[in-house]
Formats: structure tokens, sequence, C-alpha cells
């Protein structure tokens, strides 16, 4: 049975990978004041970090609707047997939830995998499914494997500032200007879906070694998976010091760290200037 792959936005695939993958990105829409963008459609990566640093008010997102859902699974039910549709952690966002109402309609034809997770940590899981799909497993085999395997995957994060968090009324105000002025980077991971902080650190060298020790006390990367790391921002700069700094991590597993850039949906919680890692753990 064939079967085609639809993945939100949130998962930080841009247009043209999506089309190189051959799944089908749908936007979340982002607001800047009255001015309503598709992410990566009217905006990309870099033009919303552009617009952010630009604006004084955080922009806002908004989950993909049932309608839009429905309307793409009519769309690749004309070429397809069937859909698999990975979405955000619903405990993230709504959008888990809307295309589980539009799957219903299809008598099991399309099937939805709550992620757990975001950004590059989803995006790897939509890569193990193109790859099993490429590999000529069915639905049903893909459908199971993805919802194993997606309990290995983790995801840490190293914040630069929290102001962002600040204007989206996740921490006091209070919090964020002392957090500002001890120059308090944050790492962050996702446990069953759902954000939490792990871990605090003053500068950036002691962010990188802190999220050094949290990818250290799991129980190692599996390098036969989908991994890879995520910047936000129009700057890799971070980044590109992390992975050359803690080059024993992946130096006799890789030549080259495959490296993104984190989108619209999440880069308007977590502003410019984060890094994030993401893996299968053995």
């Amino acid at each position: 049975m064939s079967f085609s792959i639809i993945v939100d936005s949130a998962s930080d695939i841009e247009l043209d990978e999506a089309q190189q993958m051959g799944v089908t990105l749908l936007p979340m829409e982002i607001t800047f004041g009255y001015e309503i963008y598709r992410d990566g459609y009217d905006l990309t990566h870099r033009e919303f970090f552009e617009k952010l640093i630009e604006c004084s008010d955080i922009p806002k997102t908004s989950q993909i609707s049932e309608y839009v859902f429905d309307e793409a699974i009519k769309k690749e039910l004309e070429k397809s047997d069937a859909v698999i549709i990975i979405v955000m952690s619903g405990k993230l966002s709504g959008t888990c939830e809307q295309a589980r109402k539009a799957a219903k309609k299809y008598d099991g034809k399309v099937k939805v995998l709550d992620s757990l997770n975001v950004a590059i940590g989803e995006r790897i899981l939509v890569e193990y499914a193109v790859r099993l799909r490429g590999e000529g497993k069915g639905l049903n085999e893909t459908y199971n494997s993805l919802e194993e395997k997606k309990k290995k995957i983790r995801l840490l994060a190293l914040l630069d500032t929290l102001k962002y968090l600040r204007k989206g009324g996740r921490i006091s105000a209070i919090k964020c200007i002392s957090g500002e002025l001890l120059n308090i980077k944050p790492v962050i991971s996702l446990h069953g879906g759902e954000i939490k902080l792990v871990g605090k650190a003053i500068g950036s060298k002691k962010g990188n070694n802190l999220l050094n020790k949290m990818i250290e006390s799991t129980a190692g990367i599996d390098f036969t998976m989908p991994y890879g790391c995520v910047y936000s921002g129009l700057d890799s700069t971070v980044l590109d010091k992390y992975i050359s700094d803690c080059s024993h991590i992946w130096k006799e597993h890789t030549q080259a760290v495959p490296r993104r850039m984190i989108g619209a949906t999440i880069g308007t919680h977590i502003g410019p200037g984060a890094i994030a890692v993401a893996f299968f753990e053995k």
C-alpha cells in the first residue's frame, strides 16, 4: 500500500526540502501585527528572523485547522492509497487534535502521529519515516515503527536569552531581567511532549558544557538513525563553535554534522541565538 507523508512546519523543514524529501508541508500561520504569513511559504526562515529583530512586539502563531488538513488529505489520496500525518507535540499545540478530527473521515486510510516533539526533534522522525517508505515499508509497519522510535528521541536546546519566553508569557518579567543581567543560558529539553527546564548556566561556554553533560547523561547517540543540530537567527556562528568545540561527540561517526535553521513557528518562542541537538538514543 503506497502512502503519502504530511508534516507541519513546526518541524522546521523548508518548502524546497519537503519537495526533495517527497513530503507535503503544511504551514503554521505567523502574525506580525496585522500581517499574516504562512510559515515556509510566504516567509522563509531567514526572512522571519529579519522581521523578528525589527519588530517590537512578539509575533503570534496559529495552529493548522481541520479544514486545511482535510483539503491536504483529499489531494494526497488522489495519488496514494493512504496518508501518515506527522505533527508537533499535542501538548504544545492543538494542531494534532485538528489533524485527528480530519483523519476520522477516511476510514483508517489516514493515520496521525503525535511526534511528542518539535523542530529538529520532529524533523528527524520525518526523515526516518521517509527512509522507511523508501525501503518499501507499508503504512501500518511504518506507523508502528514511528510510534516505537519516537520515544527514543532526545532534544536538548541551549537558549541565548529569556526575553522571548517573557514576551510570550512563559516566565515573569522579574525572572527575565535577572536572567539577562546574569547572562543566564537556560538548557531545555522535551520530556513526554512537554518542554522542561533541565539546567541553567552563566555564559555561553558553561552553557555548551552543560549541554554536553546532558547529552552524555543519555544512553548515547544512535548514529545509524537521523540526527542533527539547529540554530536560530541570522548567524550560525554559535552553532559552528559548539560543533567545533564538541568534536569528540561526532568525529568518529561523521565528517559533517547535519545543521539546519530554526523556522518561524519555534523561533517565535525562543528568539535568535539558540542552538539545539536532536538524536535517537541508543
